[in-house]
Protein backbone atom coordinates (compact mmCIF):
# COMPACT_ATOMS: atom_id res chain seq x y z
CA UNK A 1 0.00 0.00 0.00
CA UNK A 2 3.26 2.21 0.54
CA UNK A 3 4.20 1.81 -3.17
CA UNK A 4 1.27 3.05 -4.18
CA UNK A 5 0.46 6.04 -2.43
CA UNK A 6 3.74 6.67 -3.06
CA UNK A 7 3.06 6.94 -7.13
CA UNK A 8 0.17 8.59 -6.86
CA UNK A 9 1.69 11.37 -4.60
CA UNK A 10 4.66 11.37 -7.15
CA UNK A 11 1.54 11.87 -10.16
CA UNK A 12 0.33 14.67 -8.43
CA UNK A 13 3.31 16.49 -7.72
CA UNK A 14 4.03 15.92 -11.40
CA UNK A 15 0.70 17.36 -13.22
CA UNK A 16 0.83 20.32 -10.41
CA UNK A 17 4.44 20.49 -11.71
CA UNK A 18 3.05 20.41 -15.39
CA UNK A 19 0.28 23.18 -14.82
CA UNK A 20 2.62 25.17 -12.78
CA UNK A 21 5.22 25.14 -15.88
CA UNK A 22 2.50 25.61 -18.68
CA UNK A 23 0.89 28.20 -17.15
CA UNK A 24 4.07 30.65 -17.10
CA UNK A 25 5.07 29.35 -20.50
CA UNK A 26 2.38 30.62 -21.85
CA UNK A 27 1.92 33.66 -19.77
CA UNK A 28 5.26 34.61 -20.48
CA UNK A 29 4.66 34.29 -24.69
CA UNK A 30 1.63 35.98 -24.85
CA UNK A 31 2.08 38.83 -26.77
CA UNK A 32 0.54 40.89 -29.79
CA UNK A 33 0.65 43.89 -31.52
CA UNK A 34 -2.37 45.63 -32.93
CA UNK A 35 -2.80 48.93 -34.09
CA UNK A 36 -5.29 51.95 -35.62
CA UNK A 37 -3.55 53.16 -38.53
CA UNK A 38 -0.30 54.67 -37.61
CA UNK A 39 -0.47 54.43 -33.93
CA UNK A 40 0.65 50.73 -32.81
CA UNK A 41 0.35 49.21 -29.41
CA UNK A 42 1.67 45.69 -28.04
CA UNK A 43 -0.36 43.82 -25.86
CA UNK A 44 1.82 41.81 -23.13
CA UNK A 45 1.81 40.19 -19.69
CA UNK A 46 4.53 42.71 -18.76
CA UNK A 47 2.34 45.42 -19.07
CA UNK A 48 0.19 44.53 -16.19
CA UNK A 49 1.57 44.05 -13.00
CA UNK A 50 -0.80 41.81 -11.71
CA UNK A 51 0.07 39.36 -14.78
CA UNK A 52 3.38 39.92 -13.67
CA UNK A 53 2.88 38.82 -10.09
CA UNK A 54 0.58 35.48 -11.89
CA UNK A 55 4.38 34.39 -13.64
CA UNK A 56 6.70 35.50 -11.05
CA UNK A 57 4.75 33.17 -8.51
CA UNK A 58 3.85 30.52 -10.84
CA UNK A 59 7.42 30.24 -11.31
CA UNK A 60 8.38 30.10 -8.14
CA UNK A 61 5.97 27.28 -7.01
CA UNK A 62 7.35 25.08 -10.12
CA UNK A 63 10.56 25.81 -9.69
CA UNK A 64 9.66 24.21 -5.50
CA UNK A 65 7.52 21.78 -7.31
CA UNK A 66 10.45 20.10 -9.43
CA UNK A 67 12.79 20.10 -5.46
CA UNK A 68 10.17 18.29 -3.85
CA UNK A 69 9.81 15.99 -6.95
CA UNK A 70 13.26 14.48 -5.96
CA UNK A 71 12.28 14.49 -2.00
CA UNK A 72 13.79 11.12 -1.07
CA UNK A 73 10.75 9.36 1.09
CA UNK A 74 11.69 8.82 4.04
CA UNK A 75 13.10 12.55 5.03
CA UNK A 76 11.77 14.05 8.05
CA UNK A 77 11.56 17.00 5.30
CA UNK A 78 8.27 16.21 4.38
CA UNK A 79 6.59 17.27 7.73
CA UNK A 80 8.17 20.63 6.64
CA UNK A 81 6.58 20.24 3.03
CA UNK A 82 3.28 19.89 4.25
CA UNK A 83 3.16 23.69 5.72
CA UNK A 84 5.35 24.67 2.22
CA UNK A 85 2.60 23.37 0.13
CA UNK A 86 0.02 25.50 2.16
CA UNK A 87 2.15 28.85 1.58
CA UNK A 88 2.63 27.66 -1.75
CA UNK A 89 -1.41 26.84 -2.44
CA UNK A 90 -2.13 30.83 -0.94
CA UNK A 91 0.18 31.63 -3.48
CA UNK A 92 -1.24 30.41 -6.23
CA UNK A 93 -5.08 31.37 -4.96
CA UNK A 94 -3.74 35.17 -5.11
CA UNK A 95 -1.93 34.91 -8.00
CA UNK A 96 -4.80 33.46 -9.84
CA UNK A 97 -7.01 36.28 -8.28
CA UNK A 98 -5.17 38.84 -9.54
CA UNK A 99 -4.91 38.19 -12.68
CA UNK A 100 -8.90 36.73 -13.36
CA UNK A 101 -9.58 40.71 -12.46
CA UNK A 102 -7.57 42.24 -15.11
CA UNK A 103 -8.43 39.65 -17.36
CA UNK A 104 -12.07 40.12 -16.70
CA UNK A 105 -11.19 43.91 -17.18
CA UNK A 106 -9.47 43.27 -20.24
CA UNK A 107 -12.69 41.11 -21.74
CA UNK A 108 -14.75 43.04 -20.78
CA UNK A 109 -13.51 46.47 -19.83
CA UNK A 110 -15.61 48.99 -16.87
CA UNK A 111 -17.44 51.42 -17.69
CA UNK A 112 -17.73 53.17 -14.80
CA UNK A 113 -13.90 53.94 -14.72
CA UNK A 114 -13.84 54.48 -18.25
CA UNK A 115 -11.64 51.23 -19.23
CA UNK A 116 -12.44 49.76 -22.57
CA UNK A 117 -12.20 46.02 -23.41
CA UNK A 118 -8.70 44.98 -25.69
CA UNK A 119 -9.81 41.66 -26.17
CA UNK A 120 -11.75 42.48 -29.57
CA UNK A 121 -8.40 44.05 -30.47
CA UNK A 122 -5.95 41.66 -29.39
CA UNK A 123 -7.66 38.49 -29.76
CA UNK A 124 -4.23 35.96 -29.87
CA UNK A 125 -3.35 37.59 -26.95
CA UNK A 126 -6.25 37.25 -24.70
CA UNK A 127 -6.87 33.43 -25.88
CA UNK A 128 -3.04 32.65 -24.24
CA UNK A 129 -3.98 34.34 -21.34
CA UNK A 130 -6.93 32.66 -21.21
CA UNK A 131 -5.11 29.44 -21.30
CA UNK A 132 -2.18 30.65 -19.23
CA UNK A 133 -5.19 30.98 -16.57
CA UNK A 134 -6.96 27.40 -17.06
CA UNK A 135 -3.32 26.22 -16.73
CA UNK A 136 -3.00 28.25 -13.47
CA UNK A 137 -6.49 27.28 -12.28
CA UNK A 138 -5.78 23.34 -12.36
CA UNK A 139 -2.34 24.20 -10.78
CA UNK A 140 -4.41 25.64 -7.80
CA UNK A 141 -6.86 22.77 -7.49
CA UNK A 142 -4.24 19.90 -7.52
CA UNK A 143 -2.23 22.01 -4.64
CA UNK A 144 -5.33 21.79 -2.98
CA UNK A 145 -5.92 18.12 -3.46
CA UNK A 146 -1.85 17.91 -2.77
CA UNK A 147 -2.48 19.87 0.47
CA UNK A 148 -4.94 17.78 1.90
CA UNK A 149 -3.04 14.69 0.90
CA UNK A 150 -0.17 15.61 2.42
CA UNK A 151 -1.88 16.34 5.28
CA UNK A 152 -3.62 13.11 5.22
CA UNK A 153 -0.11 11.26 4.33
CA UNK A 154 2.39 12.53 6.74
CA UNK A 155 0.46 14.04 9.42
CA UNK A 156 -2.02 11.19 10.09
CA UNK A 157 0.67 8.41 10.66
CA UNK A 158 1.79 10.11 13.38
CA UNK A 159 -1.80 10.56 15.35
CA UNK A 160 -2.07 6.76 15.01
CA UNK A 161 1.29 6.05 16.82
CA UNK A 162 0.62 7.97 19.62
CA UNK A 163 -2.97 6.40 20.70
Amino acid sequence: MGKAKRICHLALRFLAFGATLSSVIVMATSHQRAGFFPVYFEAKYTNTPAFKYFVIANSVVTVYGFFVLFLPPKSLLWRFVVALDLVFTMLLISSMSSALAIAYVGKKGNNYAGWLPICGQVPKYCDQVTGALIAGFAAVIIYIVLVFYSIHSVLDPLLLRKT
